[in-house]
């Protein structure tokens, strides 16, 4: 792998994972990258480790440039294990003069590694440090994800060191925003955000501001995960993310109806298609999201900026299909805003998963339009045209929000 100077004297040193799938819950279909990064001046540092198996990559990466035990600071961004798995044996094998971290990552690594005997510098916002040409000024991000998060921001080169924001999981030996394709880049950049940052949307917003009231200027954005963002004529750069970010966090959404659903004998399966054609007929657009076929990582990623989301469940034991109170679980962990939700199903005895959804989407805070739709083990026409009329009334919801 050959070492990219993404500024004069700041290298990438990280990993490529091409194989993981799953990441704590979340596909990742096309691997992760774990970035670390190194500078070089009169004082060498490094900004986060690896994943522990990953180690013997990043060493190997740091020799190419400089012996590591020339490496006189670790400056660690994130304590989360993908980014600091490595750094007992990178501190032993370094000897560093400093571990500079904030106060909530200085907390965190004693509870992760225990070992009080490390150097530790700890630094708040708007702390910063000599490295003789450069400088490091830094910026707490308290739970933006973890509550030890900070970025890492060096004027002289307008380059943030951002840890996990503005990432993406994507295996690539491109370094770069603008020298991978487009399309995959962004979606792989919202479904990290959908999975990862969305139920912390507000921090975003506070951080951006934040950022702007600095007026940090930036033209290269170096996340922990994936490709470097910067500012070029030729593809995605900073101010993509960074617009793309400010959306986000305010959750904006588009005139776009999410049907997730699962089926035992295909009648959910048909309401479900009878719901969304109706939905289309009307002018909106409509995705089909089967649990079944579907990850829950993926929905999430359409989740993001639709503004209907539309559940269907057969009832199995005096509940819903598994698949779908798991995403439903997962969903409420993410803290979804400002979405329309409905809840349909057909059933043979009880038919209690279409009340359990709703109930459901209500303790989300979603604008439950309707009370949701029954149909008794078959649809009959008679059922086809409520299904119809269920969709026209959501398509017509989402345009009078629109």
């Amino acid at each position: 792998m050959a070492i990219t100077e993404i500024k004069e004297n700041v290298y990438w040193v990280g990993a490529i994972d091409w194989d993981i799938r799953d990441f704590h819950g979340y596909s990742t279909k096309k691997g992760t990258t774990y970035n670390s990064y190194l500078i070089k001046d009169e004082k060498t540092v490094l900004f986060d480790t690896v994943k522990s198996n990953f180690k013997d990559d990043l060493i190997y990466h740091i020799s190419e440039i400089v012996n590591p035990e020339d490496i006189d600071y670790i400056v660690v961004n994130h304590v989360e294990m993908d980014h600091s798995g490595s750094l007992p044996d990178i501190v032993d094998l370094v000897k560093p003069e400093k571990i500079i971290c904030s106060p909530m990552g200085h907390k965190a690594m004693l509870d992760h590694f225990h070992r009080e005997d490390w150097p530790y510098e700890i630094v708040k916002s708007g702390d910063t440090i000599s490295l003789g040409k450069k400088s490091i000024t830094f910026l707490e991000t308290r739970m933006l994800h973890w509550p030890d998060s900070m970025l890492s921001y060096i004027p002289e080169d307008k380059l943030l060191i951002s840890n996990d924001a503005f990432g993406q999981h994507l295996a690539t030996t491109e370094r770069f925003a603008d020298e991978v394709d487009e399309c995959d880049l962004l979606h792989e950049a919202t479904k990290y955000y959908a999975n990862i940052l969305m139920l912390l949307s507000p921090l975003v917003g506070k951080v951006l501001a934040q950022v702007a009231e600095l007026k940090l200027e930036i033209d290269m954005i170096a996340p922990d995960h994936g490709v470097i963002w910067r500012n070029n004529l030729s593809g995605p750069d900073v101010n993509t993310i960074l617009g793309l970010y400010d959306r986000w966090s305010k959750r904006e959404t588009v005139n776009k109806a999410l049907v997730i659903y699962d089926s035992m004998w295909k009648s959910t399966a048909k309401m479900a298609k009878a719901i969304g054609g109706a939905i289309s007929r009307e002018g909106v657009t409509v995705k089909m999201m089967n649990l079944a076929v579907n990850h829950r990582s993926d929905i999430m990623t359409e989740v993001l900026e639709a503004k209907a989301l539309v559940f269907g469940s057969p009832t199995l034991n005096n509940g819903t299909l598994p698949r779908v109170a798991d995403f439903l679980a997962y969903l409420k962990g993410l803290k979804p805003k400002g979405k329309i939700g409905v809840a349909f199903g057909s059933f043979g005895w009880s038919g209690e998963a279409v009340k359990q959804i709703t109930a459901n989407l209500e303790a989300m805070d979603m604008e439950v339009i309707d009370p949701g739709l029954r149909v008794k083990f078959v649809p009959r026409e008679e059922d086809f045209t409520k299904c119809k009329e269920l969709g026209k009334k959501i398509a017509t919801a989402i345009k009078a929000e629109a």
